[in-house]
């Protein structure tokens, strides 16, 4: 969970300074503004929250081996499709509507690890696009890796704002 903290805060202090308006900018077309990564993440977070929740209330157990899931940062160029459910609005939205959200999420995150048991997180999963099953404890992981790999396109886009 230290380094998921880290790295949110290298993700606030890489969109700190610039204005709404370059926020919701798209610099290339068909790509998402800076603002729309930064709704992306909190939707992600938010969704795999309820979903370790409910399989930590779930009876059911795998304990599913452990995916490469660090090949997230490896290679930008393989792009997932992101489900529905996580795609961001395209409605303009405040850097400070966004960090709300995100403080929000990274509360309810928190509270929901902090009160599991580490034999709950390793053997109880749920499915990933391309991953598959993954234990509760590399989806913990994964959040800060996942932030990592869009601070990345951030940086991208800032670059050619």
């Amino acid at each position: 969970m230290n380094e998921n903290a880290n790295i949110r805060e290298e993700l606030l202090i890489a969109v700190s300074g610039l204005s709404d308006e370059q926020l919701n900018a798209h610099p290339e077309e068909g790509r998402w503004s800076i603002i729309q990564v930064l709704d992306h993440l909190y939707k992600m977070e938010r969704t795999i929250t309820r979903n370790i929740e409910d399989k930590l209330k779930s009876d059911e157990s795998t304990t599913p081996v452990d995916k490469p899931i660090e090949l997230t940062l490896l290679n930008r160029e393989v792009k997932v499709q992101a489900p529905a459910f996580v795609i961001p609005s395209e409605s303009f939205q405040t850097l400070s509507e966004l960090k709300d959200k995100l403080s929000e999420s990274r509360k309810a995150f928190i509270q929901v690890v902090d009160h599991a048991k580490l034999n709950d997180l390793e053997q109880k999963s749920f499915p990933h696009p391309l991953f598959k099953e993954l234990s509760l404890k590399q989806w913990i992981t994964f959040v800060g890796l996942h932030e990592k790999r869009h601070l990345m396109q951030i940086e991208e886009l800032k670059s050619k704002l």
